[in-house]
Parts: structure tokens; sequence; C-alpha cells
């Protein structure tokens, strides 16, 4: 029962960073922004920092006690956010090649990956999420049947589960196209930079194939990381510079 609990809540919670990462996206980028990893609206990470706060805070009595100080919170909050966001950033880039999110150019930042501001900003959001978010669904959870719970919770844990497959199976095959055009890209562009603007029409055109969903995802990724290293900077930020101009032309 409480792993349904907890399941619905993760859900939920990973609906409301993805609502709050579109409309960020949306308003910074002056242009509809579908944000996260999955085909459906939720991003996970939010789902999971959130849950994950709840059990360590249900769990050690003395940080949900009222006269437990706000920047106690924060810090936890924030350190916390601040692991997540790195260790995520780390596995789906060695995963996939690429990133969803990249800090380079804001100060305080390791490895572009997490930054002070931004980490900064969670634990203000986190404190929030403590004091007012997560009591207000944990009162809301008593409300429901608990057979209800479960029955939603196995319904939704097989409609992630197929979630998860086609979005692993659609994004491996856009990387993988990716990463051979920027391959192809930077092969020709290391024998003579003149070929640079014929090779990116030709890799432009190869996009115009592209499904809706991997085309969503291709304008939600930040950076496009090849593994090759046997390129130089100049030619792999060529590249970079290429997947920018192809992603704002679809």
């Amino acid at each position: 029962m409480i792993i349904a609990q907890y399941f619905l809540e993760f859900l939920f919670y990973s609906f409301l960073g993805w609502v709050w990462e579109s409309i960020y996206c949306t308003a910074n980028e002056k242009k509809w922004a579908d944000r996260g990893f999955l085909f459906g609206p939720i991003c996970p990470i939010y789902g999971s920092c959130v849950v994950a706060t709840s059990i360590i805070f249900s769990l050690i009595p003395q940080l949900s006690d009222p006269t437990f100080p706000i920047w106690g919170t924060f810090i936890i909050c924030y350190l916390g956010s601040a692991v997540a966001e790195f260790g995520t950033s780390w596995v789906l880039e060695k995963r996939f090649h690429a990133r969803w999110w990249d800090y380079s150019n804001l100060p305080l930042n390791i490895q572009g990956r997490i930054c002070v501001p931004v980490s900064i900003a969670f634990g203000v959001a986190g404190v929030l999420v403590v004091k007012y978010l997560i009591p207000f669904v944990e009162n809301v959870r008593t409300m429901f049947n608990p057979y209800v719970v479960i029955f939603a919770s196995i319904v939704m844990a097989m409609i992630l589960g197929a979630d998860f497959a086609l979005t692993e199976a659609s994004l491996s095959a856009l990387l993988k196209d990716v990463k051979d055009m920027h391959q192809q890209f930077n092969e020709r562009a290391q024998g003579n930079y003149e070929k640079i603007a014929s090779t990116s029409e030709a890799i432009k055109d190869a996009f115009e194939d592209l499904g809706r969903n991997q085309k969503r995802i291709l304008k939600s990724l930040e950076k496009f990381v090849p593994d090759n290293k046997r390129f130089t900077k100049e030619i792999a930020e060529s590249g970079e510079k290429l997947l920018k101009r192809i992603k704002n032309r679809l």
C-alpha cells in the first residue's frame, strides 16, 4: 500500500516538475518547449527528489519538527538537489551521449552539470515543498480508498513502463543518427573547412525524416556530447553549432 502511494505521488510530483520546466523554458525561449525525458508529461527527477525528501523527513522526526530551522531544510534540499542533478546528468550522458541541461555559461558550475545559483533556487523551492506541498499531499492521500490507490498505481506503472520502453528505443535510434551525422560532419570538416556548408545542408535534409516524438526529444536536448576524442576542439564546437542550427530548423 505504501509503495503504491509513493509511486502515485512520484508521478504527481513529476508532472508538476514537467509543468514548471515547460512554463519556464517556454517563457525563456519565447516558444512552446515540451520539456522532459519521456514522451509523457513528467520529469522523473522532480518526482524522485520530492519523494526521497518526503521519505527522509518522515523517517527522521527531528527534521519534521516545527522547531527545525528553515535554513537546515534549505541546506538539505540544496545538497540533495545538487547530488540528484549531477548524478542524473552523468548517467544520461554516459548512456546517451547527450545532456538535457547545461550550466556551463552560469557562474560557479561543476562540469556544467550543476551550479550554485540553480542549486540555491532548488533549495528555496525545497523549503516550500517541505513546508506546504508535502503536507498537503499527505492530507489528500487519506481521502482515497486503499484499493483504488493500488489499482491506479498498477495501471500507471504499466503506462510508465511502456513510456520508458518507447522512449529508450526512439532516443537510442535518434542519438545514433545524430552521432553518425556529427561524426560525418567532423570528418569532412577536418580535411577541409570549406565543406562544412555543404555537409550542413546534407545533414539538415536528413532530419526531415524524423518523427514527431524524435523532434520533440531533439528540441529538449541542450547538448550532444560525442564520445570520439580524436577530433579537435574547434571541430567539435562546429558540430555543436550545427546541431543548434538543426534544432532551430525543427
